[in-house]
């Protein structure tokens, strides 16, 4: 289950990524499609999150930032002799 960490209310547009960078704030960059490039990143909305490690930073379906733990699966590593 996912929290809302900032209230920050982004508009998307189409044909673009949003994420949230290493300073915590919300960025775009334009999605590569076929054989175009994608376009630098730039920022749409200074938020200043402190990320906490295990957890999986995004934008939800309101333009908030929120958090969800993350679920690390798979099968344990075996430790070598």
């Amino acid at each position: 289950m996912a929290k809302k960490i900032a209230k920050v209310g982004v508009k998307r547009e189409k044909g673009y990524l949003y994420f949230i960078d290493k300073q915590g704030d919300v960025s775009c960059a334009l999605m590569a499609r076929g054989n175009k490039k994608g376009g630098k990143p730039k920022k749409v909305a200074k938020v200043g999150i402190k990320k906490e490690a295990g957890c999986l930073y995004f934008l939800d379906k309101q333009g908030d930032v929120s958090c969800a733990k993350m679920v690390r699966g798979g099968q344990k590593k075996k430790k070598k002799k």
